[in-house]
C-alpha cells in the first residue's frame, strides 16, 4: 500500500498545498514563499528521502509566521496520514548531524502521542534573522507543530553552533535524518506493529 498523502489546507492567513511520500527518494518541489524556509524543507525532504511537494502562500506581507506554521501543521498531518497504523516500521530512531561548527541531534519515537522537547540552543538565537524573513524562534515553533501533528514524540538538541544558519540547517537534518530511519520498514517485523500495546 502507498504511503502517500495530499492536504490541502485553507485559511484566511494561508494556502498551503502538500504532497508526500514516505517511500521515495528525497525529491522535492518546495516554493513557501519564504525563501530561506524553502532552503529548509527542501534540505528536510532531500536528506529523509520523502518526496516533498509544497505550495504555499500567505499574509506575509504581515509575518511570515502564519505561512511558516501552517506548512509545519500541514506537514505533520500528511505524516501521520500516510503512515497509517504504522505496521513494520522501525519506530524509533535517532540522528546527530554536523554543519560545519554546528551539531544537532534529533531523536523520535513515531508513537502516536506528541511531544516536542528542544533545547541547547544558544542565547539570543530566538531573535537572530535568517534570509530577511525566518527568525531563530521559527525552528522551534516548527518542530512543534510537526511533533504535534505528526503524533511523534521529537528531543532536538542543539549541542554545539555559532552561526544561526548553520544550527537550524543542522536542527531540519537532523530531524529528516531520524525521520528517515523512523519511518523505514523494518523487514524483521513485517506487518506487525511495534508496540506491547498493538497499537500506536
Amino acid at each position: 500500500m502507498a504511503r502517500t498523502a495530499h492536504i490541502v489546507r485553507e485559511t484566511s492567513e494561508s494556502h498551503i498545498d502538500l504532497e508526500l511520500n514516505l517511500d521515495g527518494t528525497g525529491q522535492t518541489d518546495i516554493d513557501t514563499s519564504v525563501p530561506f524556509y524553502n532552503h529548509m524543507m527542501t534540505a528536510l525532504g532531500k536528506h529523509s528521502l520523502i518526496d516533498l511537494k509544497i505550495h504555499a502562500h500567505g499574509d506575509t506581507d504581515i509575518d511570515v509566521h502564519h505561512t511558516v506554521e501552517d506548512t509545519a501543521i500541514v506537514f505533520g498531518e500528511a505524516l501521520k496520514q500516510a503512515l497509517g497504523d504504522k505496521r513494520g516500521i522501525r519506530r524509533f530512531a535517532d540522528a546527530t548531524v554536523p554543519l560545519d561548527e554546528a551539531l544537532a541531534k534529533a531523536v523520535v519515537d513515531i508513537s502516536g502521542r506528541p511531544y516536542c522537547v528542544c533545547s541547547g540552543e544558544p542565547e539570543g538565537y530566538e531573535y537572530c534573522m535568517m534570509g530577511g524573513h525566518f527568525t531563530g524562534s521559527l525552528v522551534r515553533h516548527v518542530m512543534e507543530s510537526i511533533a504535534f501533528h505528526a503524533g511523534i514524540c521529537l528531543h532536538m538538541q542543539v549541542l554545539a553552533g555559532r552561526d544561526p544558519h548553520h544550527i537550524a540547517e543542522a536542527e531540519f537534518k537532523a530531524l529528516a535524518r531520524a525521520l528517515r530511519f523512523a519511518i523505514e520498514p523494518d523487514p524483521r517485523i513485517e506487518g506487525l506493529i511495534p508496540s506491547t500495546k498493538g497499537a500506536l
